[in-house]
């Protein structure tokens, strides 16, 4: 079996088709994409550090100069990426309209936003010359890490997504802040005229104690004023409640459907799914399982019994049979031959480096092919081809046995 080296073809895209990628994209392991976005994320992270430090007097005293420096070189690395980003996004927008419409959509969305701020406030503050209002301003290049962070984005997309539920909680909770406000304005306000005397003074305690914080600087004293305010603690307690249930499960359903698209994701990187209907595809995805292996991580050994036949979303593997050694990359599949004739592994299977892999169970991969027909001939095909060029006279053998399109005994 021979393996062909990916190379680029004449037909690339223009370097601001490929920086694009390189930015949005292209973030798997070992790659520039990944490369970038750790150098971001150490740059944010270092100027995030470095304001917080400098708020100290006696470092900022020794070590002002760093971390001014610092705060430079972020500015002038976030500006440089939102320059890139500015030009490469035109043309890959969902409405594909005019380059000037694509940039002005990507300034005013929230990612655009964040990257502005992320320099452009403290880029204006260090030519002005105000140090003190910069350290104020260095939590802001820390929302860029949401564009990196999956489980950041799924919580930010689940309060989105209950915003209106959550505003009603907001609305319910101002309404019973002051009916107990004013409540105890009513019962306390001639005991206790200087915290309660009116309705806005009596809305501090009720803020606390729907809060369930309980800070004791203003408590009631008369016997109806203490019942009042158990009963207030204990909705507090739902007040709190309420809203944490409705982002937990709406960030539980962010991930799943976040999950959903990167397994299609991952489906769509496979050329052997390429041409199925979503239909077909959504059947096929409730089959597979999802799995990462590391770097010289060995997925199947020789001699062991066929379970799973694998699919490459991202990486590379190499398997060592008893002629030669084969490496597979993206798009390719695996393991299919050993579930076909119902044999044991006839390689050891290595990941080169961080491999994303596809797996489907071997009795989910016979009922599939036999689903599907045009997709099962294509598997045999492709095993059939690996076993004329790999050698091993024994499976080359039973192969050639098979007559092409005849049934084979599953």
């Amino acid at each position: 079996m021979r393996v062909v080296p990916h190379r680029r073809k004449a037909g690339d895209p223009a370097l601001r088709d490929r920086l694009f990628e390189l930015l949005e994209h292209d973030h798997l392991p070992h790659t520039l994409g990944s490369r970038v976005v750790r150098l971001i994320a150490v740059v944010v992270i270092l100027d995030v550090v470095a304001m917080a430090l400098a708020s100290v007097p006696e470092l900022d005293a020794r070590f002002g100069t760093v971390f001014t420096g610092i705060a430079i070189g972020a500015a002038a690395i976030f500006a440089l990426e939102y320059a890139a980003r500015l030009w490469t996004v035109a043309g890959h927008t969902p409405r594909k309209s005019s380059p000037l419409r694509d940039r002005i959509e990507y300034v005013f969305s929230s990612f655009g936003i964040i990257d502005l701020m992320a320099f452009l406030p403290a880029a204006v503050v260090l030519v002005a010359g105000r140090r003190s209002t910069l350290f104020v301003l260095g939590v802001l290049p820390f929302f860029k890490l949401v564009r990196y962070s999956p489980p950041m984005r799924s919580l930010f997309a689940a309060v989105y997504a209950e915003r209106r539920t959550l505003v009603g909680c907001l609305a319910i909770l101002a309404s019973a802040v002051l009916v107990f406000a004013s409540l105890l304005y009513a019962i306390e306000r001639d005991v206790q005229p200087e915290k309660f005397g009116n309705i806005p003074e009596a809305m501090w305690w009720a803020i606390v104690t729907l809060g369930t914080v309980g800070y004791g600087d203003v408590v009631p004293v008369t016997p109806l004023g203490k019942i009042v305010t158990v009963v207030a603690i204990i909705c507090g307690f739902a007040m709190i409640a309420l809203p944490v249930a409705i982002i937990s499960s709406a960030f539980a359903d962010e991930v799943r459907r976040r999950d959903f698209v990167v397994t299609w994701g991952m489906l769509a990187r496979v050329p052997l799914f390429a041409n199925l209907s979503a239909v077909e595809i959504a059947d096929i995805m409730r089959l597979l399982r999802a799995r990462t292996i590391e770097q010289d991580e060995v997925l199947v050994r020789r001699g062991e019994p066929a379970t799973s036949m694998y699919f490459i979303a991202a990486g590379e593997v190499e398997i060592e049979l008893p002629n030669q050694h084969v490496r597979l990359s993206d798009g390719t599949f695996f393991g299919e031959i050993a579930l076909l004739h119902r044999t044991k592994r006839s390689g050891t299977v290595t990941a080169t480096r961080k491999t994303r892999l596809l797996l489907l169970d071997a009795q989910d991969f016979h009922a599939l092919i036999e689903r599907m027909p045009a997709l099962a001939a294509h598997v045999r095909k492709t095993a059939k081809a690996r076993l004329a060029e790999s050698g091993d006279l024994a499976t080359a053998e039973l192969a050639q046995g098979e007559k092409e399109g005849e049934p084979r005994d599953e």
